[in-house]
């Protein structure tokens, strides 16, 4: 497994502008990327935002580079300034199993 994770300053607008696009923007472009797993975005409450992909292979997870970065030119770019950009190899995602 591979992993993309970015963060942006939102420059105008909400983190909850910026997440909601996100969403219904970037989420159907990776959904239909081969090697795409997961993605998610977190908003650290302060301006920043955090995009987390999973991918089944690490050029898969490059190729989402670009993808982003093409989707943050033509939908976002007055909204939201590329603060850092990393793929890497995961090493370990676990879940806690539930006690109930």
């Amino acid at each position: 497994m591979h992993a993309r994770i970015a963060t942006y300053q939102v420059t105008s607008g909400t983190a909850t502008d910026v997440v909601a696009a996100a969403r219904t923007g970037m989420l159907p472009i990776f959904q239909e990327s081969p090697g795409f797993v997961r993605y998610g975005v977190v908003d650290l409450g302060d301006g920043t935002i955090v995009s987390l992909s999973l991918w089944e292979s690490h050029a898969a997870a490059e190729r989402a580079v670009s993808d982003a970065a093409a989707f943050v030119r033509e939908q976002l770019a007055e909204r939201i300034t590329l603060r850092s950009n990393a793929v890497g190899d995961l090493a370990f995602f676990e879940t806690v199993r539930s006690s109930l």
